[in-house]
């Protein structure tokens, strides 16, 4: 066995203890295997192991990932990173899902620029539900009116919410922000029959963010190893 297949084997079985320990089935929490940086080489070996679904946070990067990967016909791409305005043509002809939305501009260009025939990009709002200044997302009270301009949209579909919490060692800091992201969650989810997502946790915190009802966490490190 590989060393990358050794890996995330074993990320997998941390998800599926997690879900163990809190009770819930081991499909209800799904993996993005977070790429950047890495070649298609390595997106490939995973791919081969079980993976569908990557993460990209550079278009430059992931635009020599995707071409070559082509032939992968149920690989899914989600653009993980920042995204301003003069690079959305890129994220809506190439990738399926889009999980750092926080501003309605964003979301108008990317259903413009969306191609003809191509399935509804999925988007996730992006949440900055530790309030740091520096920190990207929208406000908790924001997040109503941008979720009502995704879905006026035809060529996108809300699917739900993301955060990057506060890097704290603190645990009850970290849990209470999962915990409000969950709740934050479950209100969308009464107003848009669409949303099923809910991504948050990573390497460190994969176990509490599935705890406090994570969907999707965002392993990279642990999978492909780290950056070169």
């Amino acid at each position: 066995m590989s060393i990358l297949a050794d890996q995330y084997r074993r990320v997998c079985q941390r998800i599926q203890q997690a879900c163990d320990e809190s009770g819930r089935p081991a499909d209800a929490v799904s993996l993005l295997a977070v790429s950047k940086f890495k070649p298609a080489s390595m997106v490939r070996e995973c791919y081969q192991q079980g993976q569908r679904q990557f993460g990209e946070n550079y278009l430059q990067d992931a635009m020599e990932k995707i071409p070559a990967l082509a032939d992968l016909a149920d690989i899914e791409w989600h653009f993980i990173g920042a995204l301003q305005s003069n690079k959305t043509r890129t994220v809506a002809e190439h990738f399926d899902w889009l999980a750092t939305l926080e501003r309605d501009k964003i979301a108008r260009r990317l259903n413009e620029q969306r191609p003809a025939g191509k399935a509804q990009l999925n988007v996730l709002i992006q949440v900055n539900i530790s309030g740091e200044e520096q920190k990207s997302g929208v406000a908790v009270a924001e997040i109503a009116a941008l979720a009502a301009v995704v879905e006026s949209l035809p060529n996108l579909t809300l699917r739900g919410l993301m955060c990057v919490p506060e890097a704290t060692s603190d645990e009850s800091q970290l849990r209470g922000q999962f915990q409000q992201m969950k709740q934050l969650f479950n209100e969308l989810q009464q107003h848009h029959s669409c949303v099923d997502t809910l991504s948050m946790g990573m390497s460190a915190d994969l176990e509490l963010a599935i705890a406090e009802g994570a969907t999707q966490v965002r392993i990279g490190t642990d999978i492909f190893g780290a950056r070169d």
